[in-house]
């Protein structure tokens, strides 16, 4: 049985302007009536290559008068019901981010069933241009190649989600040219700039504690926040991770960590452990390991902001992040010879080959020295 072609494919005049309209059933409205896509043209067999193209793009196409809702409220239909229920709150709270920072603005009120691949086009130059709405040192008013892809991953299922309700005939974000992903070095503390780290954390009382144990686990902020008493196991010296914390509209909410991967228990340096055992007596009676002086309960992610921005200024390394500190533990893991599986597992990764991949810079010298250390091998044997 031959497919299903888009009916009406027949039907032309000439409008009160001279050209040529012809039109083709491209879905049914619930009363069962017919919805028209319409099209002209100066000559007939230009609108005969039009009516041809389009009968081929509709078929086994049967559209609903939904189609002709406005993108911006088909993303927040899509949020609510595809993205909520089955992405973790943090990642839904940055596709909305994305919706309305991005796409909305632009594209939000054209009908859903109109949007084209040049419009979406239009939109990634645009954003890779004047996406970013305050000045940023390095980009400017550009967003990055890496943002483009990760507002076109989210476009991408939302359209796609159009076509399985039949909103839409295709997903217009297909075949789309992206730009490339620039993929910077990591950044992490050098062996000087780590001494001169410790020597300057141990002066603070309140976040020493936290810091040392950042730098040691290379445990996600997220994750270390969200750290309870009964996750720690003095006497095996391991840390179970579990949950992470977020603020997301405004509310701190503790959830499962970004992957399953990331629920993992680790071994911690003895040295840490004696630390969260004297962090943990100065606050005995709350659940968390690391307790905030002002609150009595767990720290805000944000609320070592500025005590991390004054760290970094001290020791001359203002351009490491906190994240950066993940880094630099697992750089030096590997340059003191932690193997790749053991790294991986530690820092929650999903197989060691990512951490590979991530961590290149530090793997390359790995070859370089296990390479020298062959060619000696050998060379005393010659």
């Amino acid at each position: 049985m031959g497919k299903r072609r888009p009916s009406g494919d027949g039907m032309v005049r000439k409008r009160e302007d001279g050209r040529l309209e012809g039109r083709i059933v491209i879905g049914h409205k619930e009363n069962g009536e017919p919805i028209f896509r319409y099209l002209s043209a100066k000559t007939q067999k230009e609108l005969l290559k039009k009516l041809h193209q389009n009968i081929e793009e509709y078929r086994d196409v049967d559209l609903s008068e939904n189609s002709k809702m406005p993108l911006g409220q088909w993303l927040d239909r899509w949020l609510e019901e595809y993205a909520a229920p089955s992405v973790r709150p943090s990642t839904l709270e940055g596709y909305r981010g994305y919706v309305e920072r991005n796409i909305k603005p632009y594209l939000g009120d054209k009908p859903v069933g109109k949007v084209t691949r040049e419009d979406v086009q239009k939109l990634y130059r645009e954003l890779q241009k004047n996406g970013r709405k305050e000045l940023h040192s390095e980009y400017g008013y550009q967003l990055s190649g890496a943002t483009i892809r990760r507002i076109h991953g989210v476009f991408h299922q939302a359209m796609d989600a159009a076509v399985q309700e039949n909103l839409i005939a295709r997903n217009p974000t297909e075949g789309i040219t992206l730009p490339k992903k620039k993929t910077a070095p990591k950044q992490i503390l050098n062996d000087a700039q780590l001494e001169r780290f410790l020597e300057v954390i141990r002066a603070d009382s309140v976040w020493h504690d936290f810091f040392y144990t950042a730098v040691t686990t290379g445990l996600r902020r997220g994750e270390l926040l969200a750290l309870l008493w009964t996750d720690l196991d003095v006497e095996n010296m391991t840390i179970s991770v579990s949950k992470q914390v977020n603020r997301i509209n405004g509310e701190l909410v503790v959830s499962q960590p970004k992957t399953p991967n990331s629920i993992r228990k680790l071994a911690i340096p003895q040295r840490a452990v004696e630390l969260l055992v004297e962090e943990h007596s100065k606050h005995p009676h709350s659940p968390y390991l690391f307790v905030s002086p002002k609150t009595g309960t767990m720290f805000d992610p944000d609320s070592f902001r500025h005590t991390h921005e004054k760290i970094l200024k001290a020791i001359g390394a203002e351009h490491i992040r906190f994240h950066d500190l993940r880094h630099t533990f697992a750089t030096l893991s590997l340059k003191y010879g932690v193997d790749v599986k053991t790294l991986s597992g530690a820092l929650g990764h999903y197989d060691a080959g990512f951490t590979l991949s991530t961590y290149t810079h530090a793997t390359e010298g790995m070859k370089r020295d296990a390479a020298d250390t062959i060619g000696s091998v050998i060379s005393q044997t010659m």
